[in-house]
């Protein structure tokens, strides 16, 4: 009889312990994802930021040569 009421102390046990496995597991599940979400998250940042830089750079450089002709039209000089 004390072996029965042992197996029936024990069931509710095994069945939190696994309970608290299956949480552990979903956690760390959820917890994986979130890093990748943020590391995808941050290498975009990245890619983004340096694309914005390079396409500064060719503006500006637009920019200039677009004032320098503006400058040579405007003293009258030829363009070629």
């Amino acid at each position: 009889m004390l072996s029965v009421k042992m197996a029936g102390q024990e069931d509710p046990v095994q069945r939190e312990i696994h309970q608290d496995w299956a949480n552990r597991e979903y956690i760390e599940v959820i917890t994986s994802s979130i890093k990748k979400i943020a590391d995808f998250l941050n290498s975009f940042d990245m890619s983004c930021r340096s694309r914005l830089a390079t396409l500064n750079e060719k503006l500006t450089a637009l920019e200039r040569r677009i004032e320098y002709i503006e400058a040579r039209v405007t003293k009258g000089e030829t363009l070629t």
